[in-house]
């Protein structure tokens, strides 16, 4: 519970994060049926770039600051940067989205969000940020318990987001087990899962408990800055999406090259693949 975000917000794992986000909801915005999103873990929606945490360590100049100066924009990014944009309105960088803001902004009036934040600083934030919309509702708990409390929802179609910061050493294992329960609760579901790319061992282990999930399918996306052997610091990070809407696939083949030339850092590289694939009917 003493994780901030505010000190990683705009690197490079979250441009790979709120990019992916960004097109799971627009790409199942082009049904006109309604959707819930859940957030487990949603930070404070919004974040000063030049505050005092995210000044500390400048690790947005490495992820959004280089998307910002970019001129070649593959065309799925365009809304993503658009939207950090609509929060600087003056040109300049200084105030990025979460995943409760991305959410809120590529949502629509028929769809609700469900957001929510452990830290109890955190949470009052993420409230007051969020402002006084009836369709966006900020819970204060154990984001792991979020599944188990408002699954199913009574739209037909969700997006669940797991977010943690892996902290712990239970937390892939966690990721699992959301996964698991949020699919015997609602098997249509999206779920989203973020993690960092450090230790590969323990990477190995977790593909294997996903591969073990009853998903209908499961895609992995990758994004790395440095090799993914290094044995400090965070090298990279990944997705992987349950479910993910159709088009998906192809806009990150397509995008994920782009991104591992204009974030690298040593060596960088990306992946795209299938970790279940759909079963043939």
């Amino acid at each position: 519970m003493n994780y901030r975000h505010a000190f990683h917000a705009g690197n490079h794992a979250d441009v790979l994060k709120h990019f992916v986000l960004s097109r799971v909801l627009m790409l199942l915005g082009r049904k006109e049926t309604p959707y819930a999103y859940l957030d487990t873990h949603s930070g404070i929606g919004l974040y000063d770039l030049l505050g005092d945490q995210a000044s500390r360590t400048g690790e947005w100049q490495g992820g959004i600051g280089r998307l910002w100066e970019a001129k070649d924009l593959p065309d799925p990014l365009v809304a993503y940067k658009e939207a950090v944009a609509a929060l600087n309105s003056d040109g300049a960088l200084r105030f990025y989205p979460g995943s409760p803001e991305i959410a809120r902004r590529f949502s629509r009036p028929q769809d609700r969000l469900h957001l929510n934040e452990l830290h109890p600083e955190d949470a009052l934030l993420l409230k007051e940020n969020m402002g006084q919309e009836r369709r966006i509702a900020v819970h204060h708990r154990d984001g792991w318990l979020l599944p188990k409390a408002l699954l199913p929802v009574q739209e037909k179609r969700a997006v669940l987001l797991i977010d943690p910061p892996f902290e712990k050493v239970d937390e892939f294992e966690r990721c699992s087990m959301a996964l698991k329960e949020s699919i015997a609760r609602m098997r249509q579901i999206v779920t989203a899962i973020w993690y960092p790319i450090k230790d590969q061992r323990q990477l190995k282990r977790f593909y294997q408990d996903l591969q073990k999930s009853n998903a209908p399918k499961l895609l992995r996306a990758e994004l790395w800055v440095h090799p993914t052997d290094n044995p400090v610091g965070l090298n990279g990070s990944g997705m992987v999406i349950s479910n993910p809407p159709w088009g998906l696939e192809d806009e990150l083949r397509s995008v994920l090259p782009w991104l591992a030339k204009q974030l690298g850092q040593s060596q960088p590289g990306w992946k795209l693949d299938w970790l279940i694939e759909e079963k043939s009917t």
